[in-house]
């Protein structure tokens, strides 16, 4: 086995489409659920000779928001360019992008720094028959799409799957794209090379349209392990791009990878430059106006103001619409992670089981409600349990909906008494195990008499009772 040690460089460039109602340069709806090919299509997402471009001034909001939520710099002045290249999804054999001046420099998101965030037009899709030809769909054709830069600064594939997550996240947060990567619409491509010396690059590999967090791990991690094995067999790494397959959990080889030049970008002469520090909407301050608490800052606040278990605060940032309702419920401290707990399990399984994420008819006060009379030892945690169910279905007031259906607890020591004695002699082995020792036999005892007053009793009662009984 070598002893030589390797160092891995990763660079993540992502495209991601930006939600918007109508197209980049033209008026056509920009409907990514549309199943009609070529259905919102004109000339001018068409190619045609003679149409003109305008730019979709909602998608350059979504791309300067985005720069201003990773800190990254609104450039002064920018202007688009034609990518040539020839390819059946590029009707016009360009593609309108931005090379030289875009539209945000540098920034910075989940410890990786960028490079550039730039805003170009979507391809349209190519579907490949199983025979000898191909359709092109020209639906996704000019669709604004965002297309983000870091810098070299990964070595490994689990920093970069993390990476792609708080992105996928950020966009959301920012109503820019859903960026759903099995329906296409964030695609992440790995730049990856590996060298002896960590301040020396290595000859670097493009994977491309990665659509799921598990493919761009597994993808790099598999790179990073093929240029190993190829240096330590002395065989030179060849600069390409280069596809994955799931199903052999391998990358092949598509094409030379080209270089930038190769594409000969110029300025689009039918496209204006924009000198964004005219436009007062565009200015920085007034753009940060417009953002919404961001992931990071939600994380810090959830940590500071409701000392909720951090795996608890990451589900409630994935989950806005479930973070809304808890915060909603939320009045004391001191009931949030017992509230954040019965949000996350029971309410999150009616939820899966009924296939639907709203929330019925229960309440943000149900919830407090519930946290209140458990605190005040009135309600069980089993009986907490069976009322959120009630509630979701029927709705009404929390502690007269658990009055009705005898979920109070029981706490009135000589009803519990009378319950016990009758366990006690219907469960003689039991009772002979605890007192020869085996104290956990009483906890099936318990067990029982949660049972028998339908979980309405007090269970550190009935264990306290149980064992002056046993004595």
């Amino acid at each position: 086995m070598s002893e030589k040690t390797y160092y891995p460089t990763i660079g993540l460039e992502v495209h991601a489409e930006l939600k918007t109602n109508t197209k980049m340069f033209c008026r056509c709806k920009n409907d990514p659920d549309e199943e009609k090919p070529n259905s919102n299509v004109c000339p001018v997402c068409m190619g045609h000779p003679g149409t003109l471009p305008t730019i979709n001034k909602e998608a350059v909001k979504h791309v300067l928001r985005m720069g201003v939520a990773v800190g990254g710099t609104i450039a002064d002045f920018t202007e688009f360019d034609r990518k040539n290249y020839f390819y059946p999804d590029i009707p016009k054999g360009y593609q309108i992008s931005q090379y030289k001046y875009p539209l945000i420099s540098g920034g910075e998101l989940s410890g990786v720094a960028l490079t550039r965030i730039h805003l170009e037009e979507d391809t349209a899709t190519s579907k490949h028959d199983e025979g000898d030809y191909s359709l092109v769909d020209f639906n996704r054709s000019s669709v604004p799409l965002m297309e983000l830069v870091t810098e070299p600064v990964i070595h490994d594939a689990e920093t970069a799957g993390k990476f792609a997550k708080e992105l996928q996240l950020l966009l959301r947060y920012l109503w820019a794209g859903d960026a759903n990567m099995e329906k296409g619409e964030m695609r992440v491509e790995a730049n990856i090379s590996i060298s002896e010396d960590p301040k020396v690059f290595g000859t670097k590999v493009e994977v491309k349209n990665l659509n799921s967090f598990k493919a761009v791990e597994k993808a790099i991690a598999y790179e990073i392990e093929r240029h190993r094995l190829l240096l330590e067999n002395g065989e030179k790494i060849s600069q390409e791009t280069r596809g994955w397959d799931e199903n052999t959990g391998k990358t092949f080889s598509q094409r030379k990878k080209e270089d930038s030049h190769d594409y000969r970008y110029f300025p689009d002469p039918d496209l204006p430059k924009l000198k964004l520090r005219e436009v007062e909407e565009f200015l920085p301050e007034q753009i940060k106006a417009t953002l919404p608490e961001l992931p990071r800052e939600k994380r810090q606040r959830y940590m500071k103001d409701f000392s909720i278990k951090q795996d608890d605060v990451e589900l409630l940032v994935l989950n806005p619409h479930l973070a809304s309702f808890f915060e909603k419920a939320v009045v004391k401290k001191t009931d949030a992670q017992l509230i954040v707990n019965y949000l996350l399990s029971d309410v999150v399984a009616i939820q899966k089981t009924k296939g639907d994420v709203s929330f019925g008819l229960l309440l943000p006060e149900h919830i407090r409600d519930i946290a209140e009379m458990i605190g005040e030892n009135i309600l069980s945690s089993r009986g907490a349990k069976d009322l959120i169910a009630l509630l979701y279905s029927g709705g009404g007031v929390a502690k007269a909906v658990a009055e009705a259906k005898g979920l109070i607890q029981k706490n009135d020591p000589e009803a519990l008494k009378a319950v016990l004695a009758e366990i006690i002699n219907l469960n003689p082995k039991v009772v002979e195990e605890y007192k020869a020792g085996k104290v956990a036999s009483i906890q099936f005892l318990v067990g029982q008499g949660m049972k028998a007053t339908k979980g309405s009793a007090n269970p550190k009662m009935l264990q306290d009772i149980l064992i002056t009984l046993l004595s």
